[in-house]
């Protein structure tokens, strides 16, 4: 047997090892072992593809970009290296390799340089994949980052307006009204919004008095949501799929006039205010608020 024929059996010999390390989510070892790999063959792309990928997971984004870069240099037809060195690169703020890239993944770009600011459409993101995976709806303003247009919960640590980073493979979907929408897992908050978040409980006993709170907010730049009517929660099969026909029975038509809301507090709005006017132009009532969580 020629000497470059054994290393190469070798190199992928360590790679399946390095994928039994990571199946086991023993990655630093995994990452020596893939090392170990390309040091036998140096061509070995894929090697260089799945370090990339366990830095993309722990966030550290230049030498997710490295090896990537690498990856794609070995095997440019490798879609799912294109899109990682993409999606490093847009962490990095590295505009010129990430519109090249997406361009190459053919996807239509505005402008010629500088940060990707488009109408991508709407998107469900799940919010800290690895906990309790809140998905919220999102805003996309180029392929891989997305501006939340829900309340998350505070203690999420994620605000509505924050821009954050999505991964590009879809996990689960989502339907507003007849249409499906791919869910995508964030990576990481981007850019903060600078909306406060606070919870307050509150008594109402018709919908005039939620339309008096609809017209409290919109004399301000808060905004609130009614959680008592929008919140559900799956089972994490149908969150990371798609939902049973019978969630959606979940949220009921009937009337709850103890009600949590989730409201969203742009500086220099005061809450306490906006309720306090509430009260006196409904039959609502406060009956607690929440102090806010700092993320």
């Amino acid at each position: 047997m020629k000497l470059l024929d054994f290393k190469k059996r070798k190199a992928s010999k360590l790679h399946k090892e390095a994928q039994q390390l990571g199946d086991e989510e023993k990655f630093d070892e995994a990452i020596q072992k893939y090392l170990e790999a390309i040091e036998c063959d140096p061509q070995k792309s894929g090697s260089y593809y799945n370090i990339g990928l366990i830095y993309k997971y722990r966030g550290e984004w230049q030498k997710s970009f490295e090896f990537n870069r690498k990856a794609n240099e070995l095997d440019p037809e490798d879609k799912a290296a294109r899109w990682n060195l993409a999606i490093a690169a847009t962490a990095l703020r590295n505009w010129a390799v990430a519109r090249k890239k997406w361009e190459e993944n053919g996807i239509t770009l505005e402008g010629s340089e500088g940060s990707i600011e488009m109408d991508f459409g709407l998107t469900p993101v799940r919010l800290n994949p690895d906990e309790n995976g809140e998905v919220v709806w999102a805003t996309r303003i180029d392929p891989v980052r997305a501006r939340i247009d829900n309340i998350p919960f505070p203690e999420s640590g994620f605000r509505h307006g924050d821009m954050v980073l999505h991964d590009g493979a879809a996990v689960g979907y989502r339907k507003r009204g007849e249409d499906e929408y791919p869910v995508f897992n964030v990576l990481e908050l981007f850019s903060p919004s600078p909306f406060a978040t606070n919870v307050a409980t509150v008594s109402v006993e018709s919908e005039s008095d939620m339309d008096a709170l609809e017209k409290a907010f919109s004399a301000t730049q808060s905004h609130y949501e009614d959680w008592t009517r929008n919140v559900r929660t799956l089972c994490r099969a149908c969150s990371e799929g798609r939902p049973h026909e019978q969630h959606d029975h979940e949220l009921k038509d009937e009337w709850f006039p103890e009600r949590r809301l989730g409201i969203a507090v742009y500086p220099g709005d005061d809450i306490y205010r906006i309720l306090e006017q509430w009260q006196k132009n409904s039959s609502g009532r406060v009956l607690s608020v929440d102090p806010e969580i700092p993320r």
